[in-house]
């Protein structure tokens, strides 16, 4: 059995790359919602940070979302 390194050192790199992309986008998510309930304290509104918010929860559902697919279309 041979193993192909080059294939494995980039599937590593890849995957790497992909989840610390996963952690900093849910991260921006969980600081919008973070900031919103810091505005709703203070008795203002924060709609630009929720909508961020929102929209990082719907990059993480979507990359995930595409990653599941990819691995049922390989099945």
């Amino acid at each position: 059995m041979k193993i192909d390194w080059a294939a494995l050192g980039s599937v590593f790199g890849v995957s790497l790359v992909v989840t610390v992309g996963l952690v900093a986008l849910f991260t921006l998510g969980i600081m919008g919602l973070s900031r919103r309930e810091r505005a709703v304290a203070e008795g203002d509104s924060a709609p630009l940070a929720v909508a961020g918010a929102y929209v990082a929860f719907a990059g993480c559902a979507a990359a995930v979302a595409y990653g599941i697919s990819l691995i049922m279309n390989k099945a």
